[in-house]
């Protein structure tokens, strides 16, 4: 497997310590930069649309397969893929947010808790529920 980012996030959060755990609980408005060379990728991409942007979370520990959830130490140990956990064997991040501005190849979105600097490794619309 080989995965290729696609961008990074420019964000004020640069402390993971400090950083909200969900996008809804404070998190700043940020910047996706796409490298160049996915310019007609991000073409129909659009201020007022809700997106879900995957990063690969490159500041977690691989290593962690069980952890107290919101490292609230009273709640038990619950497996990562039962969790939203960043620390996981994959540490691919799942973030909706909403299109705030396109400015050639930075889209500014809101509510994003991805630490400055996170790559990018896709984005997606997100589909109504309608089938």
């Amino acid at each position: 497997m080989k995965l290729q980012p696609v961008g990074h996030v420019e964000s004020p959060l640069t402390d993971r310590s400090s950083a909200p755990k969900q996008g809804d609980e404070g998190a700043p408005d940020a910047c996706i930069v796409f490298a160049p060379e996915y310019a007609r990728a991000m073409a129909e991409l659009a201020p007022g649309q809700d997106v879900l942007v995957l990063t690969w979370l490159d500041r977690a520990d691989r290593s962690v397969l069980a952890v107290h959830p919101r490292s609230d130490l009273e709640r038990p140990a619950t497996g990562v893929f039962s969790t939203r956990s960043p620390d996981r064997p994959n540490p691919i991040g799942l973030h909706r947010v909403r299109i705030v501005a396109v400015e050639g190849q930075r889209v500014r979105v809101a509510e994003l808790e991805a630490l400055d600097g996170t790559p990018v490794v896709d984005v997606k619309p997100v589909l109504g529920t309608e089938r």
